[in-house]
């Protein structure tokens, strides 16, 4: 009989112990998600879409439109359009049949109680236009075979009664009344409140079309990973509950107004921590089932994999969460939302992949890898498969692995400049064009029915307004400046429109450039230098231009202030993880490489593919953002494994074996995130779908490309002077041993 030793008398008594606080983390988790599961569907609740959230209070514009809101005449009063048109010309009947379906539209009971109203004369009415049968022919287009009304709702009394995502309802309620009004006419909601209305509906399915479409595509990848019946459920029962903890977080936190929530941002946030959640876990599992290869004991077997993955996991979540937080350094209030938001997702994935994960492996013990299970004293299967021959490729030809990627790199990077990120227009917004919104506002067009609106609002002080309108009028760009007058109701003619203390007037201006040509930036710059001149004016820019000026200006302070503080940061965790200043600089230089070749190839495919009218100002900073940030995440996975190999067989030798053992993982990880941002592009926003395809190629860019032959290439070329200033760089190279790769 053979006396158990204290040793196997302690390790006896921890695996028990082990056991059961992997149950107890497992029901905390499980106890999490029915806390976090009902907030999902409230997290709309808490958003703030409206766009004046976005620009910084200090901007020109931004002042102006406060200014702006004191005038009776268009304040805060949000347009719906409703467009008819009929192939041949309309009648008397159909122009009858329109007016009478505009007045139930208006009058509906969910609308009724926010349309604004104006005072005409003595009398106080709704503002709908046209308010009379005989103001029907100022309506209808000069062929005859449109007609556009106009309903005005009081945004700021919706907002308060109802928030922003009632603009969809209002929607809803007046489309019942516009189609079906005549045989042939066909009618559409349109105009800012139509449009907004079609973006409350598309960040209304972020809870439901986005998410269940991204958990799908994760499923069936996981399935083809680990053709495994069982396997490929946890790591997804890991991102989901990633997911609850995050949105209880970032709910609680949008609730009591500490961050700023809004749909693009939750829609990120929900396929970042899916994305990389599973990332986590693909890395953890991958190494958890190696070291069952080496070790009996599935306890031994995940402390060793805990041991190996917490600090490369820890530094990637590290550097997507702090590059992130660097937006909150973003004038832009949109962008900055991101970065709070984000940054808790990220950590939340960290968490629970580091304790959901384990706990339930642990759990499910080594028949969850049925029927692939590893079996101890078992070979390592990555060391004889694609990657080995990967890594023997890359130590024989190593100079020519990374002349000839970098230099296919750098060409890509040479059509940066083609690259259209100046913003898009309201319209151009919508990747489908043939929503409702978008058709009406195209009928508007067709028959030339667009109401005519300023390009820029300029603010000034009563007394100034001729002065302020002459100055505007001398500046090169501008086609038309006037004095925005009404009708003066008492004694005939037309007055100023005054701000309701009679101390601010406007003076509309109209550009000669098209509003998408980037002359009206210079234009714009010019107005405010010309109208600032003008003595007591205290003139103000505003309007579309105004705003889109800002947003301009604000987007290249970001860019010049966030990317290399962005880059500093990276470049510090990756020192401290890798004990090496050259390590870190040279792959934060090609992930920066990687960066520009994707919107290289942004600017080619959204031009000549998609032939999107162009993409947001933030783009570039939150491609930046996300490549560089989760780019780096990678070689953080492949460099942690170099580094632990060099100890053992030195830093040529050591880098091959590291190729050939994460190779399969970290391929894997990269299209579980790219999939996941692609989901993006399944909802009908430009932006989405620009950053989605650009977060989903570059990541495969880096990993199949960069990750796979650069990096390692570089790293095998420069030898163990690659760890300079560490001793590593310093000590002899270990003997040689049998390459495993």
């Amino acid at each position: 009989m053979t006396v158990p030793t204290s040793s196997t008398t302690s390790k006896t008594a921890r695996r028990p112990r082990s056991f059961t606080i992997a149950a107890l983390v497992v029901i905390a988790w499980l106890a999490l998600g029915g806390i976090g599961g009902p907030l999902f569907g409230e997290l709309n609740k808490v958003q703030k879409n409206d766009n004046s959230e976005f620009l910084p209070a200090k901007a020109q514009s931004a002042q102006a439109q406060k200014i702006l809101a004191t005038f009776r005449e268009g304040s805060g009063e949000l347009p719906f359009t409703l467009s008819f048109e009929k192939q041949t010309p309309l009648t008397q009947s159909d122009v009858a049949a329109i007016f009478a379906a505009v007045q139930k539209a208006s009058s509906d009971p969910k609308v009724a109680p926010y349309v604004a109203t104006r005072t005409f004369g003595e009398i106080e009415a709704p503002y709908v236009f046209p308010a009379t049968p005989e103001m029907a022919a100022q309506a209808t287009s000069k062929d005859g075979k449109a007609f556009a009304a106009l309903v005005f709702i009081n945004f700021k009394k919706l907002s308060d009664a109802e928030g922003f995502n009632a603009i969809e309802t209002l929607s809803e309620a007046m489309a019942k009344y516009v189609t079906g009004v005549a045989p042939g006419v066909s009618g559409y909601v349109t105009g800012a409140g139509g449009l907004f209305a079609e973006l409350a509906k598309v960040f209304g399915e972020l809870d439901s079309k986005l998410l269940l479409t991204t958990l799908l595509v994760v499923a069936l990848i996981l399935l083809i990973v680990y053709r495994s019946p069982l396997l490929w459920v946890l790591p997804l029962v890991s991102s989901m509950f990633a997911l609850c903890l995050s949105v209880v977080a970032v709910y609680a936190l949008a609730k009591n107004d500490i961050i700023k929530l809004n749909g693009q941002s939750q829609g990120i946030m929900f396929v970042l921590v899916l994305g990389a959640a599973t990332d986590y876990s693909l890395l953890l599992i991958s190494r958890y089932r190696e070291e069952l290869r080496r070790h009996e004991s599935k306890y031994d077997a995940m402390r060793v994999a805990l041991r190996a993955s917490w600090e490369p996991i820890l530094a990637s979540a590290g550097t997507v969460a702090v590059g992130l937080m660097c937006l909150t350094l973003s004038q832009l209030k949109s962008n900055a939302a991101l970065g709070p938001t984000g940054a808790i997702g990220v950590v939340c994935a960290f968490i629970a992949s580091m304790t959901f994960l384990p706990a339930v492996l642990l759990l499910c013990g080594r028949r969850v890898f049925w029927p692939f299970v590893p079996k101890h004293g078992s070979e390592l299967a990555e060391v004889r498969g694609v990657w080995a021959k990967v890594a023997r490729l890359v130590g024989r030809r190593n100079t020519a692995s990374a002349v000839i990627t970098g230099l296919a790199l750098a060409a890509l990077c040479a059509f940066v400049p083609t690259l259209k990120a100046e913003g898009v227009s309201s319209i151009d917004t919508f990747v489908n064009k043939d929503n409702a919104a978008v058709a009406g506002f195209r009928v508007l067009e067709r028959h030339n029915l667009v109401p005519p609106a300023p390009d820029a609002e300029v603010v000034a002080r009563a007394g100034t307004l001729d002065a302020v309108q002459a100055a505007a009028a001398g500046v090169e760009g501008v086609g038309v400046a006037r004095v925005r007058q009404t009708m003066d109701t008492i004694q005939g003619g037309t007055k100023p429109v005054l701000s309701n203390d009679g101390r601010f007037g406007i003076v509309d201006v109209t550009y000669s450039a098209s509003e998408s040509d980037t002359s009206t930036q210079a234009t714009t710059g010019a107005l405010r230098d010309a109208v600032a001149k003008v003595a007591g004016a205290g003139a103000l820019v505003g309007g579309n231009a105004g705003a889109q000026y800002d947003v301009q200006q604000a987007s290249r302070h970001d860019r010049k202030v966030i990317i290399p503080i962005v880059l500093v940061v990276i470049t510090l965790i990756l020192a401290l993880l890798l004990r090496s200043l050259l390590a870190p600089l040279l792959l934060v230089g090609t992930v920066v490489l990687s960066f520009g070749a994707t919107l290289g190839v942004c600017a080619i495919v959204f031009n000549h593919v998609f032939k999107f009218a162009g993409a947001d100002s933030s783009f570039p900073l939150f491609a930046f953002v996300f490549l560089v940030a989760v780019g780096i995440d990678y070689n953080i996975f492949l460099m942690t494994r170099v580094r632990e190999e060099s100890m053992k067989e030195g830093t040529r030798d050591g880098t091959l074996h590291a190729l050939a053992v994460t190779g399969a993982v970290i391929t894997s990880a990269g299209v579980v995130l790219a999939a996941t941002f692609s989901v993006l592009g399944i909802l009908p926003l430009v932006f989405l779908a620009e950053i989605g395809f650009a977060v989903a190629f570059g990541v495969l860019l880096d990993t199949i490309i960069v990750r796979s032959l650069l990096v390692p290439a570089l790293v095998h070329r420069m030898g163990k002077v690659v760890w300079w200033p560490s001793r590593l760089a310093r000590d002899p190279e270990p003997a040689p041993a049998t390459p495993s790769a």
